[in-house]
């Protein structure tokens, strides 16, 4: 008799003992009734003999094979083993294995964001209520080798997934999940941005092309309305000018997004220039910049981008504030709260004196091409890129936009930056 993997005896064990019996009790009759005994041995032997035949013939065949499967159906009994468990966990995408009938059998960590952490032995219908997905992974299980799906999950944030689910090469199914999310994202962006500039150029475009149709037909001899026309294409070729600066400088500024400046600037000169640049814009709408004195506010920065950073909101802040006001700009410091943090920020905060921005607006205010009032943006010749770029600019720098206003009062514009130690600044 042999012990079976489930610790029970085998019929492939009981077998052999029954033939061993028969065999032995044969030998043992022909033995006794060569020695001439009682023939009451013989009988006996010969009893246990026919038994033991019996036993055996009636044993059923193939029954040895001691694999559970052959009596109930492997799916039932599917496992995950603790090295494979090991290297799953290891997979930063959503992982899911699934049993013949559907039932999860291993969920990795990765998963749990999206089937919670109790998805083990339930059905995958009680963890992903997806009916693209469900349906996917019923064609898997009823024949089909492998499948993929796109699904979205709406709440409580929406997120863009992809499904690929696979049948192993035994009664098991894979579901990997891939999460899209941030390139259907950019793809989105790109959508936006290319439909934008478009937009933006196509009307200045189609002004001056048909102003100059104008000149060259009926209004071709018309002096004051030739001149009125010229102002107009000049203004629109302006803007135009300006939006392609400004997509390039864009583009620039992304593509460095990534490598850190290296140099220093003072950010009270800088702030300074900005402004002086500006001041002829801020008398025509007769508006006062105001600067706080300051001494030396060395930060890590590249000048002639925090230059363009200072120029955009200060140009801003005189766009969009009230004629005769003022535009103040305050500075400070904010301390880091240990060493190990840096030397702290330099802060500098640009207030205006306008309408105000609607809080809903705010997050959406470094957006491409976003504008709270476009007929306002583009008459003071915005292209709505000012503080996209300003945004861009300030996570090279490693900096941070705060925005605050109260419609009706005005806005603030913080830009706060890493400043530079004192050991290690560099006299002037």
């Amino acid at each position: 008799m042999t012990i079976s993997e489930a610790g029970r005896p085998s019929w492939g064990g009981w077998r052999k003992s029954y033939l061993l019996l028969f065999l032995v009790s044969i030998v043992a009759t022909i033995a006794v009734a060569v020695s001439g005994e009682a023939a009451v041995p013989v009988t006996l032997f010969v009893l246990i003999a026919f038994a033991g035949l019996a036993l055996y013939l009636a044993a059923p065949k193939g029954a040895h094979r001691s694999d559970v499967s052959r009596f109930k159906p492997a799916e039932e009994f599917g496992t995950v083993a603790d090295s494979a468990r090991a290297i799953l966990e290891c997979v930063d995408e959503p992982v899911l294995i699934l049993n013949g009938t559907g039932r999860v059998l291993f969920a990795n960590k990765a998963s749990q964001a999206l089937v919670g952490a109790d998805a083990e032995k339930k059905h995958i219908s009680a963890v992903l209520r997806t009916p693209e997905v469900l349906e996917a992974v019923g064609r898997v299980l009823a024949g089909d080798l492998r499948e993929t799906i796109a699904f979205s999950v709406l709440v409580p944030v929406q997120h863009h997934y992809e499904a690929y689910i696979a049948r192993t090469g035994g009664a098991l199914v894979l579901v990997r999940i891939r999460d899209l999310t941030e390139i259907r994202r950019a793809e989105e962006l790109r959508a936006d941005f290319v439909a934008n500039a478009s937009h933006e150029l196509r009307t200045p475009l189609a002004a001056v092309t048909g102003f100059i149709d104008t000149l060259r037909g009926h209004a071709k001899d018309d002096t004051p309305a030739r001149e009125r026309f010229l102002e107009i294409m000049s203004v629109e070729a302006g803007r135009m000018r300006r939006l392609i600066e400004d997509l390039l400088s864009l583009t620039r500024i992304e593509l460095n997004e990534h490598n850190p400046p290296a140099g220093e600037a003072d950010v009270g000169t800088v702030v300074r220039d900005a402004a002086a640049v500006l001041a002829p814009l801020a008398e025509g709408d007769r508006i006062t910049i105001e600067i706080d004195p300051s001494g030396p506010l060395k930060v890590v920065g590249d000048r002639d981008e925090l230059t363009q950073v200072f120029q955009n909101l200060i140009h801003n802040a005189i766009k969009y504030g009230r004629a005769g006001g003022k535009v103040r700009i305050r500075f400070g410091r904010a301390e880091a709260p240990s060493r190990r943090e840096g030397a702290g920020q330099v802060v500098v905060a640009i207030q205006d004196e306008g309408e105000g921005i609607p809080r809903e607006a705010i997050p959406r205010l470094t957006e491409r091409f976003y504008r709270v009032d476009v007929k306002r943006s583009r008459e003071r010749g915005g292209t709505g890129l000012g503080l996209a770029i300003v945004k861009h600019i300030l996570n090279r720098h490693q900096g941070r936009l705060q925005i605050e206003s109260v419609p009706g009062e005005g806005s603030t514009f913080t830009v706060s930056l890493p400043a530079v130690p004192a050991s290690a600044q560099v006299p002037a």
